[in-house]
């Protein structure tokens, strides 16, 4: 069994996604408190992807080596992506939450033959491209750390000699990135998350990314070519919206292209399917965990929700979030209402057990700052595939030897 560390587990997203792809977590390691009695009450409530999670609460540069087991496979982990969201203050390496250096220390020590990072598609952004290479260099020498008093361009330029100089580098991963669109892998949710994978250098791993499964153009041929998504909904001709006039010369096109597609994308419509209408009194009766409307949303400029019948708008976590008023369903008449917890959840491909710990704002917060199971779990699974198969590659050798 492949074996992994999940380091900034918050609502543990990332640890289901690897959970699913093959990985088994030894561990989980999260400093916040409400995220911590998310992952320990699923754990206590036995669900089968965390039934047997040892949370590790406290911060990842205090972590106790001595209690994690030897041959630990993949460290996985978003380091906090506060200093490079939109809705930070994007301050970057001066941000004390910035805890790449913090991930880097646990490689150095923990030596996995791979590891996965997950953050906001911000750290891309041109303003950061310096310091995007700075990350890389130092996730691909782990051991090589800051010095005291060494600023991170110091160190940056450290790193480059290190690269370019001949003999012994000691430990070294292979670094490759890419930015993906959860939509593109069956999130009903427009987000964008970059990824960032390395193989220890010893791994005879070529590692690809995974193509996407679902796409746009799928989802305009399912409403407006074979109108399949509204037969599949029981959306009455007369119920249905007008076909955007936007879109016209992309659907005519889409018309014309032969079956072979991938599959849709999938909207809120497709991720609220099967639930209930919240009652209005903010009673939840369902049976339904975590399904309770929460009152006052309201729409305004730069905060419009999202049209139930595409995916939603990326989930935001905090005060440009929720009492924002970005989470919020748009119904067709216009009506906007704020999604639930469980509505979230489905947005972010939680499975439907699967419960979050702390009041609405709390739990939205843990919701905003999660990566989607469906995504983690595709990427995971290519690092789990490349594993396996440098594994078996490996085994085959010293058999003909």
């Amino acid at each position: 069994m492949l074996q992994s560390l999940e380091l900034f587990a918050g609502a543990g997203g990332l640890a289901l996604g690897t959970e699913l792809a093959g990985f088994h977590a030894v561990a989980a390691v999260e400093r916040d408190k409400w995220a911590c009695e998310t992952l320990k009450e699923n754990r206590d409530r036995g669900h089968p992807l965390v039934k047997d999670l040892r949370v590790m609460s406290g911060d990842v540069r205090n972590l106790d080596y001595s209690s994690l087991p030897e041959g630990i496979d993949l460290v996985s982990g978003g380091p906090p992506c506060q200093p490079f969201s939109i809705g930070g203050k994007h301050r970057a390496h001066r941000d004390e939450r910035d805890m790449f250096s913090a991930f880097a220390d646990v490689v150095s020590k923990v030596r996995p033959r791979a590891f996965l990072i997950e953050n906001v598609k911000g750290l891309t952004r041109s303003t950061f491209s310096n310091y995007l290479q700075y990350i890389e260099l130092r996730m691909s020498m782990p051991d090589i750390a800051m010095r005291i008093d060494e600023t991170w361009v110091d160190h940056l330029r450290r790193l480059e000699k290190e690269a370019t100089s001949i003999g012994d580098k000691g430990l070294r991963y292979n670094v490759v990135r890419e930015l993906f669109n959860a939509a593109d892998f069956g999130a009903p949710q427009k987000r964008e998350r970059v990824f960032i994978v390395g193989f220890r250098e010893d791994q005879d791993a070529h590692f690809a990314f995974p193509d996407p499964t679902h796409s746009f153009d799928a989802l305009l041929r399912d409403q407006w070519v074979t109108g399949d998504y509204w037969e599949r909904h029981s959306v009455a001709k007369k119920s249905r919206p007008a076909q955007p006039a936007r879109m016209k010369s992309r659907i005519e096109r889409v018309r014309g292209l032969n079956d072979n597609f991938s599959l849709p994308w999938r909207t809120v419509r497709d991720a609220l399917y099967g639930l209930p209408e919240p009652r209005r009194d903010g009673k939840n009766t369902s049976g339904v965990l975590d399904h309770k409307l929460q009152p006052g949303a309201r729409v305004y400029k730069g905060h419009t929700g999202s049209p139930i019948d595409l995916p939603a708008k990326a989930l935001k976590a905090g005060d440009h979030g929720v009492p924002g008023g970005e989470n919020m369903l748009v119904r067709p008449d216009g009506s906007v209402r704020y999604f639930t917890v469980r509505e979230s959840a489905r947005l972010q491909t939680f499975p439907d057990g699967y419960v979050f710990h702390g009041a609405w704002s709390e739990t939205m917060r843990q919701l905003g700052n999660a990566v989607p199971v469906v995504l983690a779990q595709a990427v995971a699974s290519e690092v789990a595939q490349h594993l396996l198969s440098a594994q078996a590659k490996e085994i085959a050798q010293r058999a003909v030897h």
